[in-house]
């Protein structure tokens, strides 16, 4: 058992590790109130001290619901070793919800928009009190249930944080390998001399990183044998990465680089939020921090996102849902055109049904007249045009189930089992749709 003056935590209660501190479940003496404590290692002393209490000075600084709490600072008994004690969330992180093998392909859509407010809300802050986290990845993204059992995500880990406006630079690395700035990751991970400064937009690479493995499942760039294995095809891929971009593989041993401009097919976002979140990512993933936007532009456009709200379509001759964004305030006929862009059904074709009846929308009024629909109570689309019908995908390529490889190999045993139970977690959620 260890101790401060006021919370009490048994050393078998880790909740996570790093190489400076490590952090407990623990609880108020008094109250028996949970709380998170980072109990700071010897390792941690050796830093310069300014750089010793960064962290401290940050979370003091921060005061946000996506942003983990700061309680107290406080001492262990015996070695007086320093002591944070922050907010708990008791529901792990993005990175144990994304391993879960039910989300092996991504989240599902309404908790990936739970994730992107969380995290824009949460650096948001942190941009108006001039933060630069340096450390985003899933497992620095908390999760918490809050009291109608909705996520609530919250921003964590400020080791390596520090006060920086949009226009100053630093020197220093920090961050975790697959989700550093290629900038970052030449001399930190491959130990390469160079001379260059980053800005806060190294930060929106690792939130580029995160968004696409929350959607996804899986990191946006991965070379032949992993990213840990192979580090300078892991620094080619994301530095030869061509514009618009938004992923890049290695699939065989030596073999070519191919290229993504779109999310994979085994996505579970809807093609209408798809193609909102794409542009984005692809101008956030951007190596050259000239031609990365700036925070202002990715707060602009994320918040376009979050203010849409979602008309469901059901086309008939496809027999898919859609999820049309729109703006309350835009015109139905700017509803009508997004309908072609996912069905290309043209306006002019299109009549609807709802609830058993034809609903009639007039181009010239407010996207507020279109009805409330659901995924289970959508708009029904019809075309009046004749046109053979689409059908279904005869495949899922979500659903092949890998070759196991006869070798003694940890890594790739867990990836053929995680991939084997997310094949069948795919072929569960196609038949509950």
């Amino acid at each position: 058992m260890q101790s401060t003056v006021n919370y009490l935590w048994h050393t078998d209660d880790l909740l996570g590790q790093g190489a400076t501190a490590s952090v407990y479940k623990a609880r108020n003496k008094k109250s028996g109130e949970l709380v998170a404590v980072k109990v700071f290692n010897t390792a941690s002393y050796l830093r310069p001290r300014e750089v010793q209490v960064r962290e401290f000075e940050v979370l003091r600084k921060l005061n946000h619901q996506n942003i983990v709490k700061l309680f107290a600072v406080e001492e262990t008994g015996g070695s007086r070793q320093k002591v944070l004690v922050m907010e708990y969330c008791s529901s792990g992180s993005l990175l144990s919800v994304l391993e879960s093998p039910e989300n092996a392909f991504g989240l599902p859509e309404e908790e990936f928009l739970v994730v992107l407010r969380c995290v824009v809300a949460g650096m948001n802050h942190l941009r108006e009190n001039g933060i630069v986290h340096r450390d985003i990845k899933p497992g620095n993204i908390l999760r918490l249930l809050g009291e109608e059992g909705q996520s609530i995500y919250k921003l964590t880990d400020f080791g390596a944080a520090r006060e920086l406006d949009d226009d100053e630079k630093f020197v220093s690395v920090y961050g975790t390998e697959e989700y550093l700035h290629p900038d970052m990751y030449e001399r930190a991970v491959l130990r390469k001399p160079q001379q260059k400064t980053f800005g806060v937009t190294v930060d929106l690479w690792s939130i580029g990183v995160t968004l696409y493995h929350a959607a996804t499942g899986s990191l946006p760039f991965v070379p032949f044998g992993g990213p840990r294995r192979n580090k300078e095809m892991m620094y080619r891929i994301t530095t030869e990465k061509p514009a618009g971009a938004i992923a890049g593989t290695q699939k065989q041993e030596n073999g070519p680089l191919e290229w993504s401009y779109t999310l994979p097919v085994t996505c579970r976002l809807s093609l209408g939020l798809q193609s909102q979140l794409v542009p984005i990512l692809a101008n956030i993933l951007e190596v050259e921090q000239a031609k990365c936007w700036g925070f202002d532009q990715f707060f602009a456009e994320t918040s376009d996102i979050l203010q849409r709200v979602v008309v469901h379509v059901f086309s008939l001759s496809q027999a898919v849902l859609h999820h049309v964004y729109i703006h309350a305030h835009n015109t139905i006929a700017i509803f009508l055109e997004a309908v072609y862009e996912q069905t290309r059904v043209a306006p002019q074709h299109q009549k609807f049904l709802f609830e058993g009846h034809f609903w009639v929308l007039e181009p010239n009024l407010s996207a507020q007249h279109i009805a409330h629909t659901t995924a289970s109570s959508p708009l029904t689309l019809l075309s009046t045009a004749s046109e053979i019908p689409k059908g279904l995908a005869f495949k899922d390529p979500a659903q092949d189930i890998p070759k196991f490889f006869p070798k003694v190999d940890l890594q790739a045993d867990y990836t053929t089992a995680k991939s084997v139970l997310g094949a069948g977690y795919q072929a569960l959620w196609l038949g509950r749709a």
